[in-house]
């Protein structure tokens, strides 16, 4: 029987199971697909902590993750266009994609260009269209200076390439150890700590503030001086309820046609997804013991079906 990650309470990694399933069936207008990657992400640790359980609560047994990449298995009546065994990049809203199989509609998946790789094209979805979205909802215009905080992580190394794209100049708050990546990606690297405020502010003037970290650079950036809808975060909530600045990520830009435009972008050569490492399904609890440690470069990313 195929295996999944599994739920049955909210807590911590200890709660992170891996178990047999039926094997999936797809109904009409459904593809099965097997998976080879599957990111993982900050946000569902923190639905598996129960941080949201108010907001998107959780129903058990349940399962985990939204990003993944594979091949096509079994489709369902009046699916056109792929077959089993086109190799596809996709999403789920029903928290299963960290499993040997996922089924979603049809237009949840897009082809994966072959100059992408699988572990990237696995874990592109959520931080590839939350990236995407931020950018957008800071309206970078050519010259504009905009900050990004975490920009080193799974989100902020895409959203400092996108952001120069745009033809902004990007001050990217990571730590030292981080400084060759983001000056050879066309960012100015600013180390985080103590001191930060005073030297973004000898930066010169700041246009636009996009938080991929949370932890009080929305209050910073509004110090700054950077207008209210010019700032996004992807993570502070509270904060962004208190300030009235934007919280524009994946639910704004989680779509198909947005996944597509990133892996050609990749294949292309002309974005880059750091991979911090991969992980098989039986290890998803040191997998997410890595994620939550935090400083990571880039992605982690579960690979079903290795041992």
């Amino acid at each position: 029987m195929p295996k999944a990650v599994r739920l049955h309470g909210y807590g911590g990694t200890e709660v992170l199971k891996v178990e047999e399933v039926s094997q999936p069936t797809p109904a009409a207008g459904q593809v099965v697909v097997r998976v080879k990657a599957a990111g993982i992400n900050p946000g569902e640790a923190s639905i598996r902590k129960g941080v949201f359980k108010d907001t998107w609560p959780s129903s058990f047994p349940s399962g985990q993750g939204s990003d993944f990449a594979g091949v096509v298995e079994a489709v369902g009546e009046g699916v056109s266009g792929t077959r089993p065994g086109a190799e596809v990049i996709g999403f789920t809203h029903d928290r299963a994609s960290q499993a040997e199989f996922v089924v979603v509609p049809q237009e949840q998946l897009t082809p994966r260009p072959a100059g992408v790789p699988w572990e990237v094209a696995g874990a592109l979805f959520v931080a590839g269209t939350t990236a995407y979205a931020a950018v957008r909802a800071v309206d970078l215009k050519e010259g504009d200076t905009v900050v990004i905080s975490g920009a080193s992580g799974g989100v902020g190394t895409l959203t400092v390439q996108l952001a120069r794209m745009k033809g902004a100049r990007v001050l990217g708050v990571a730590s030292p150890a981080r400084a060759d990546w983001l000056t050879s990606h066309g960012a100015e690297p600013v180390p985080y700590g103590d001191g930060l405020r005073e030297r973004l502010q000898a930066a010169g003037p700041i246009d636009a503030f996009i938080d991929t970290h949370g932890q009080g650079y929305v209050k910073l950036a509004v110090d700054l001086g950077v207008p209210a809808a010019r700032i996004d975060t992807i993570i502070d909530f509270a904060a962004a309820q208190e300030y009235g600045v934007k919280t524009e990520g994946n639910s704004a830009g989680g779509r198909t046609e947005v996944l597509a435009e990133l892996a050609g972008l990749i294949a292309d050569g002309r974005l880059e997804m750091p991979i911090a490492r991969t992980y098989p399904l039986a290890l998803v609890q040191e997998a997410y013991r890595e994620l939550e440690a935090g400083h990571t470069f880039g992605k982690i990313v579960l690979t079903p079906g290795e041992a």
